[in-house]
């Protein structure tokens, strides 16, 4: 459902010492994993309730943006994917154009995704299995759309500043923000490595889709 403006981690590790923390070690984790595949799954759950709600709801799309830009602030990592999406070109900005381009970046996604809400009226979903991993819980979906076959999308879902969040979408087979992550390379490195260029040609991709 979210277009090319996606979204990690890293994961964390802990090893437990001694006899005890063996025992430990051979009995919490699955657990563990399954508390946090289960609370990763809750959370997507919620997640694609509260956007099909506006998907399929009423309203022009004008009216649903504001809506939609609510959910994915409450849902998505949205400075972090920001952030490695610009990958080593976060260093070389400064921090007004990094501000800046964290709001450009939010205001691409959610006009991205507001611009494709009419592909998905009537869509529904359900979530197949979610399994842990290094880098967060990966939630597999599916969405069923009107006149479409039935497409897997796999949500990746981490803890950031203790409340969980969307850090990656991956749809048939590719993640979103290692290809935006690309894409902004591509443009840069065809720039001069100019941040005020990516920033520009952002303002104008907003200004396009705004019209």
């Amino acid at each position: 459902m979210m277009q090319r403006n996606m979204i990690s981690m890293p994961g964390r590790r802990f090893f437990l010492l001694g006899c005890a923390g063996l025992a430990g070690a051979m009995l919490r984790p699955p657990l563990a994993h399954a508390d946090q595949a289960g609370d990763a799954s809750q959370f997507i759950r919620q997640a694609g309730d509260q956007l099909l709600a506006v998907v399929n709801g009423p309203g022009s799309t004008a009216q649903q943006r504001p809506a939609m830009a609510r959910i994915i602030d409450n849902v998505v990592d949205v400075n972090g994917v920001a952030k490695f999406c610009l990958g080593r070109f976060w260093r070389m900005a400064t921090p007004a154009q990094q501000q800046q381009y964290v709001q450009l970046f939010h205001q691409v996604l959610v006009t991205s995704i507001t611009g494709r809400i009419g592909e998905y009226r009537g869509v529904q979903f359900k979530i197949l299995r979610a399994v842990p991993r290094a880098d967060g819980t990966v939630v597999e979906t599916e969405l069923d759309r009107p006149n479409n076959p039935p497409t897997k999308v796999q949500w990746v879902v981490q803890k950031v500043n203790g409340s969980l969040r969307i850090v990656d979408v991956i749809a048939e087979g590719t993640s979103l923000r290692l290809t935006q992550r690309s894409d902004y390379a591509s443009y840069l490195t065809r720039n001069q490595d100019s941040i005020p260029a990516l920033i520009a040609a952002m303002q104008h991709q907003i200004q396009q889709n705004a019209g």
